[in-house]
This record gives C-alpha cells, sequence and structure tokens, in this order.
C-alpha cells in the first residue's frame, strides 16, 4: 500500500469503477438495487476509515432508458444527447441512496485535459481533496455532454486509473460482470480464473474480443486489463471483479481470494 500523509482524514482511499455491464440487466435497464448494495459495501468500509472514489459509468444508457431512440443522426451528438440527460438521473439515485446511509455524495465531471500538468491538474486535485477532508464520497464520470473526441477518455477504466494516481488511491477495484481475467472464454468449463497477474506476466493471449451496442459502455476485458497493468506499475494494487457477487469490494478490502489481483 502506498504511504498515507499523516493529515489525511482515512487510513485507507480506495476507487471503485463500476461499468454499465454490472449496473444493468439483459434489457439494458438499470437495475436499483446493484446500486444500492454498491452504496451499502461503501458505506460500510467508510464506518471502517476506508473512504471510496466510486468512478460509475450509466449516464448513456440511464439517458437512453429515458429518451428511447434520438433523432439526431451523429453518433456524438446522440451520446451527448443520452449522457446530458442520464447524468443528473444517476446522481439522483446515487444522492438518495447514499443519503439512505446516512451520507454524502458528490459530483466531479472530467475531460482528458484536466489531468495534464497544470492549473487544471491542480484544480482537481483540490476539488478531490476538499471533498474527501469532508468526507464526502467523490462520485466521478467523463462530461460527455462537452468531451471532445481528442479530450475523451478511451473509457471509464482509463478515467479510474487517472483518478487513483491524482488522488493517491491504496488500491483500484474495476468491477464488471465477470470474476475476472480469464484463461479462455468464461464460459467455457475449461477456462480458468487468474488469482493473481504481475504486470510483466503475457495474459493479453487469454483476452476476448467483445462487441457492444450504444450506450452499453465502451470498456471491454482488452481495455481492463491494460489500465489493470498500468496502474498495478504505479504501485497502486488493481483487481478486476464481478460487481453483482453482494459483498465483493468488503471481500477484497478483507484480502479474501476473489477476483484477479493485479501487482508489480
Amino acid at each position: 500500500m502506498n504511504n498515507l500523509n499523516s493529515d489525511r482524514m482515512h487510513a485507507k482511499r480506495i476507487v471503485v469503477k463500476v461499468g454499465t455491464n454490472v449496473m444493468t440487466n439483459r434489457n439494458n435497464r438499470i437495475v436499483g438495487p446493484i446500486l444500492k448494495n454498491l452504496v451499502r459495501q461503501i458505506a460500510y468500509l467508510y464506518e471502517r476509515d476506508i473512504i471510496t472514489i466510486l468512478v460509475s459509468s450509466g449516464s448513456a444508457i440511464a439517458g437512453k432508458e429515458v429518451l428511447g431512440t434520438c433523432s439526431s443522426e451523429d453518433k456524438s451528438t446522440r451520446r451527448q444527447i443520452y449522457s446530458s440527460v442520464g447524468q443528473p438521473r444517476m446522481m439522483r439515485h446515487y444522492y438518495t441512496m447514499f443519503h439512505d446511509f446516512g451520507m454524502r455524495c458528490g459530483q466531479v465531471l472530467a475531460t482528458k485535459r484536466d489531468f495534464a500538468p497544470g492549473k487544471y491538474r491542480e484544480n482537481m486535485i483540490n476539488c478531490y481533496e476538499g471533498l474527501l477532508t469532508e468526507g464526502i464520497i467523490p462520485i466521478a464520470n467523463e462530461d460527455d455532454a462537452v468531451s471532445l473526441s481528442m479530450s475523451m477518455f478511451s473509457d471509464n477504466d482509463e478515467l479510474a486509473s487517472l483518478v487513483s494516481e491524482l488522488v493517491g488511491a491504496d488500491m483500484l477495484i474495476m468491477l464488471t460482470d465477470i470474476e475476472g481475467l480469464y484463461t479462455g472464454h468464461p464460459d467455457h468449463e475449461d477456462s480458468e480464473l487468474l488469482r493473481h497477474v504481475r504486470v510483466h506476466d503475457n495474459v493479453e493471449k487469454y483476452v476476448q474480443e467483445n462487441e457492444k451496442g450504444e450506450g452499453e459502455g465502451r470498456g471491454g476485458m482488452e481495455s481492463k486489463l491494460k489500465i489493470a497493468k498500468m496502474t498495478a506499475s504505479k504501485n497502486i494494487p488493481t483487481y478486476i471483479a464481478n460487481g453483482k457477487d453482494e459483498n465483493i469490494i468488503i471481500d477484497i478490502l478483507e484480502g479474501k481470494e476473489v477476483g484477479t489481483k493485479f501487482t508489480v
């Protein structure tokens, strides 16, 4: 774990990234109980002096739920419209759920430019540190409504990695809809779950390509593997795990053998 500054309010800080495929069902509808279970675990850890930065996808799919079809023919514009409508809807979900657990949350939207060295990055650090000092859970997402293609993250996995580095996180947990990284297709009976991967291990050969529909998120396992290795190489242990498991975040923090762990 990273050495923590003595003036920090919490003993540990972790970043949890939850993907669209975790929070939706097969009909691409957002499942409230899954979000509530996520918030419950974050509240449990908070009481044990561990504060979480939540990187949450879902704004585009939340907007699509409301709007259905969109008349714009431009894919980027449709994404902006869906995200612009869906983002406040996602925050309403989170605000209500955190409030039920006696907690507060805040929204932090960013573009890639905000992480470049200089005043934008310093401003981001001030924002996160201010929220964390007050015990407020930051909920991060890409500012899809205004992002230009040259300032977009490849996906929220990349955003989660950058946030982890920015706040000096002790751990990054990337939640998806499978148990972790397998040696083949997860549904094949001869595929094995890899429990521990080091950054120099050649495991890229195991990654399967996937196809995603509009609004379903941009990050697949190939992206997660790349980001997990990159983050772990900065001495931030990183996990890929199943976000639909009831106590997955708590289990990881308690050292149980779940998901795939990446270290140097």
